[in-house]
């Protein structure tokens, strides 16, 4: 189904919101639009929203088995502003969202759906769940000088840290930090200081009054926590491509830039079981 904006769908397709968790896809340019897709159908997604601009085309099968919005992503907030609606139309749903040329992955994805495991989550009384975006890069720019490449893709094994995040009179946050790494520290030169963090709360249940910010952080500071108080959670992992993407895209970092790999490079396999033993992500009590 196809409506020509937001507010559209909020109008007619109300009913594709009565069961969640909710994904929604954030097309910014026109690159693997169609894997990004098919990766989160094959996760179990019931429900998934592709917002994007108006000239994007689906395959058949994907255009029936989504809900097409047109939104015009060039919009400074776009994608916050549309999480915020969605939020306020369906309080209590589990949700997700993510961009084109991104792939969610959870402890042991490859055997059991999304809502498999966030019914697990929910029943540790836990409302969002950390992911770490991990960059995704292509070995060989001169094949691939849009940095993009499924089936040559690398992820650095290392060189992630974190830091305290703290409140507004700078004392740490409990529970709460800043993760850094990948491409965004590698060459945090072409990156903006606001935009170097690569934790994301990517999943998440709704609640009335909550509020995502544009630091992909949320207004309910027990959202931004990576774990509760008595153990570890499940943490995710986005592996994504959309920070090569933009190096690789802007004149301004391109030519500094001839190529990606490095010593702590490595293949992206696919698979849950790399990331988990890279540290990237965390089972918690999910076995």
């Amino acid at each position: 189904m196809r409506y020509t904006s937001l507010v559209d769908f909020l109008n007619d397709g109300r009913p594709a919101l009565a069961k969640g968790p909710v994904g929604m896809i954030f097309v910014e340019d026109l690159v693997e639009v169609d894997s990004t897709i098919r990766h989160h159908l094959q996760l179990g997604f019931p429900t998934l929203l592709v917002f994007g601009p108006e000239e994007m085309t689906l395959s058949q099968d994907l255009a029936t088995s989504v809900h097409r919005i047109d939104h015009p992503m060039q919009t400074r907030g776009a994608a916050v502003d549309a999480v915020n609606q969605l939020i306020d139309a369906a309080p209590d749903l589990w949700m997700y969202y993510c961009y084109n040329a991104e792939y969610l992955f959870y402890p042991f994805c490859e055997t059991r759906s999304v809502t498999e495991m966030l019914a697990f989550h929910t029943e540790e009384r836990r409302d969002a769940i950390l992911t770490y975006v991990i960059d995704l890069y292509a070995g060989d720019l001169d094949i691939h000088p849009d940095a993009v490449s499924l089936s040559e893709a690398y992820l650095d094994k290392s060189g992630y840290y974190a830091l305290a995040r703290n409140d507004e009179v700078g004392h740490p946050r409990e529970r709460q930090l800043d993760f850094y790494g990948g491409l965004r520290w590698r060459f945090e030169e072409h990156i903006p200081t606001a935009s170097r963090r690569i934790d994301r709360i990517a999943l998440f249940r709704a609640a009335k009054g909550l509020t995502l910010r544009p630091n992909h952080t949320f207004s309910d500071e027990e959202y931004n926590t990576y774990s509760c108080p008595w153990h570890h959670n499940i943490t995710a992992a986005i592996c994504s491509f959309r920070t090569a993407k933009a190096l690789k895209t802007n004149a301004g970092s391109t030519f500094d830039i001839p190529n990606f790999v490095w010593h702590n490079s490595t293949p992206f396999t696919w698979q849950s079981k790399q990331l988990l033993d890279l540290g990237l992500m965390e089972p918690g009590q999910w076995f």
